[in-house]
């Protein structure tokens, strides 16, 4: 008799996320009709878990650390489903392209969630709600136009976007439909549908009335928006960052804010190990702060796990999943998005 078929294996190495971020249990369950599972929720799966399944997983879902030498002898794997958004700079990106081995992201469906966040942070600091808000409360608001004369509105306004990658794209959508003009400059990007236009970085940051920034995070980028791109920022703009805090000098943001040069700030990131924005900053009248939330919505989780068991099915049945989003030559030099 021929030997029965081995069932497809698909790894699950959530951290840093829980189970309940990335799966629900119809999800589980259809995920588990495809192949079987062998899943990890309480921090990194452990090496001797992975290197025991290794020879013969179809699909990782998850930021299992994945070298050459891990990847060659994963010799049935067709695809690493990243469950967090970003890339980390965990895998042999170069060396899973030479083996067919693609690197997707659940990062598309994220997009909405955080370019909605954008949006809200960008209105509430061009509009001074916090201020407003805070000073009705005191009893000290003052009616009309004279409480709105330096409002700010979006419409028709100048956004330069600095970075361009799946937020970006979507960012330029929405301010687009906003009526904004939108400035983009992403140094690994090059077209950009209309009506963005793509502009040199001095551009982005001299002309745009909000800069958002969208900058993936790796040694070329790492403090790269310091004292000296806000000095190129338009007196009275506003600074908004939503992806990573690291390549923001954050004193030398504090203090553009703090002499006024810039208007406001939105944060939803930091540098610290959480890329939440540090207190005193966060503090300040004229920053709007949270702790990275901004993708954090539960329809944003729902759309990721339905996305991740979609493009799972297309790779066992052999289809090019519908959103592919395989690592770039600059993901591939250790960034994150």
């Amino acid at each position: 008799m021929p030997e029965p078929m081995t069932r497809k294996l698909i790894l699950i190495d959530a951290a840093p996320r829980s189970r309940d971020m990335i799966l629900t249990d119809a999800i589980e369950a259809r995920l588990g009709a495809l192949a079987e599972l062998v899943a990890h929720y309480d921090g990194r799966m452990p090496d001797a878990m992975v290197e025991a399944h290794l020879d013969r997983v179809d699909i990782i879902i998850g930021q299992t650390p994945m070298d050459a030498a891990r990847l060659a002898r994963a010799r049935q794997l067709k695809a690493i489903v990243n469950v967090k958004g970003n890339w980390e700079p965990t895998i042999d990106y170069r060396e899973a392209q030479r083996r067919g081995v693609q690197v997707l992201s659940i990062a598309p469906m994220m997009a909405p969630a955080v370019a909605e966040a954008c949006i809200g942070f960008a209105i509430a600091l061009g509009r001074g709600v916090l201020r407003n808000d805070r000073v009705f409360r005191e009893g000290g608001e003052r009616y009309g136009i004279r409480g709105n004369g330096d409002a700010a509105s979006l419409f028709g306004a100048e956004i330069g976007l600095v970075g361009y990658g799946n937020l970006g794209r979507r960012m330029a959508e929405v301010l687009a439909a906003l009526g904004m003009n939108v400035l983009v400059h992403d140094p690994h990007v090059v077209g950009i549908a209309p009506p963005a236009r793509w502009v040199d970085r001095d551009t982005a940051l001299a002309e745009g009335d909000f800069v958002l920034c969208l900058v993936v995070h790796g040694p070329a980028t790492h403090r790269s928006l310091d004292a000296a791109a806000f000095a190129r920022m338009k007196r009275g703009a506003f600074f908004l960052n939503p992806s990573r805090g690291a390549v923001v000098d954050e004193l030398a943001l504090a203090e553009a804010l703090r002499v006024g040069h810039l208007a406001g700030a939105g944060l939803d990131v930091g540098s610290d190990p959480d890329d939440v924005p540090p207190v005193a900053l966060g503090r300040m009248p004229n920053v709007v702060a949270a702790p990275h939330i901004g993708g954090m919505v539960p329809e944003a989780l729902a759309s990721q796990a339905l996305d991740t068991v979609a493009q799972v099915a297309d790779i066992l049945a052999g289809r090019v999943p519908e959103r592919a989003l395989n690592a770039t030559e600059a993901h591939r030099a250790g960034l994150r998005r």
